[in-house]
């Protein structure tokens, strides 16, 4: 059998030797955190409570950096080739690593081969909100109305790829509807042109819609949760409204790219339970519909992987895809 040279043997332990300190003196200047969203969105959001969190903690600052487009596509592959040393992190969505895998028949990522799950962090509801003008009062009559003026709707959407396209789809498969969807650059601009007319139906993050419902903006008719949310009162699910079985929940979670060092990913994912236990931490977030919550990494790989099979069947039966 052949033997390592001297060499490489001294290399390797200069490695080793130097990765240890590496990780315990980590983070020794700022981190960046790429939002693959544009601004204004629940990813922004929720992003910057736990950047101040983290920011906090280590006494360095958390950048969050907009990197939107593609529905995520963009920042998600900016994210991949950054540098492997813990510096760079990505506040990411189920969009991303469940969905676009199915409706995209190229991906300039592979999330096993090119990223480190670190852990879900937020789940949510989402909720099917509509432009007051229209003649409709819950989920019933917009499906009548749909199906009394097929290609007259639309439902606008963050991209192709979100799950707000997908709830769209799905709809629209579940009731044999003809309703025409109008993708934007984000959530917060497809929520712009709801509440201007220019679009009727949205299925949209709770944080971002549910403040409109509450000045009358918009109107509330349904979340896509098997149950009713306790910050939308008196909304009832989609499924108890006439589409028994229709179920669809957001989750966020952090992801750095493959290769950074384990005991960095240690220190990170510690950080990020630590962060979700806060009091503080935890009311914010409930206070914009979302839920806090962690995982470990295996556990939030698994997840991901059992949600990219769910969201495979789902489109496939609806037969959405994008080219």
């Amino acid at each position: 059998m052949n033997q390592i040279p001297l060499t490489v043997l001294a290399l390797i332990a200069s490695i080793a030797a130097s990765a240890a300190p590496a990780a315990d003196s980590y983070p020794v200047k700022p981190i960046r955190m790429i939002v693959p969203f544009s601004p204004g969105g629940t990813s922004d959001t929720l992003a910057r409570i736990l950047g101040q969190k983290m920011t906090e903690q280590w006494g360095q600052q958390i950048v969050v950096d907009f990197r939107p487009g593609a529905s995520g596509i963009i920042g998600t592959e900016i994210a991949m080739r950054a540098a492997a040393d813990g510096y760079t992190l990505m506040h990411g969505n189920l969009a991303q690593f469940a969905i676009n895998p199915s409706l995209f028949s190229k991906l300039p990522y592979d999330t096993p081969r090119d990223f480190m799950p670190l852990s879900l962090v937020a789940t949510a509801p989402q909720l099917l909100v509509v432009n007051p003008s229209l003649a409709v009062k819950d989920v019933r009559g917009l499906i009548d109305l749909a199906k009394a003026s097929p290609g007259k709707l639309n439902f606008g959407s963050g991209g192709s790829g979100t799950l707000a396209y997908v709830g769209g789809e799905l709809f629209k498969s579940m009731t044999s509807t003809n309703i025409v969807h109008v993708s934007y650059k984000g959530t917060v601009l497809a929520l712009t042109d709801l509440m201007a007319g220019q679009v009727q139906m949205l299925f949209s993050d709770m944080p971002i819609a549910l403040p409109h419902t509450k000045t009358a903006k918009l109107r509330a008719l349904a979340v896509t949760s098997p149950q009713r949310s306790m910050l939308a009162a008196g909304v009832p699910t989609i499924a108890e409204s006439g589409l028994p079985g229709f179920a669809l929940v957001n989750s966020w979670g952090i992801f750095a790219p493959r290769g950074v060092p384990q005991p960095i990913v240690g220190k990170l994912h510690a950080e990020l339970v630590r962060a979700h236990t806060l009091a503080d931490l935890k009311e914010r977030y409930t206070n914009l519909g979302v839920e806090a919550t962690s995982s470990t990494p295996q556990q939030f790989t698994e997840f991901i992987t059992m949600e990219a099979a769910k969201f495979a069947k789902v489109l496939r039966e609806s037969g959405a895809k994008v080219n």
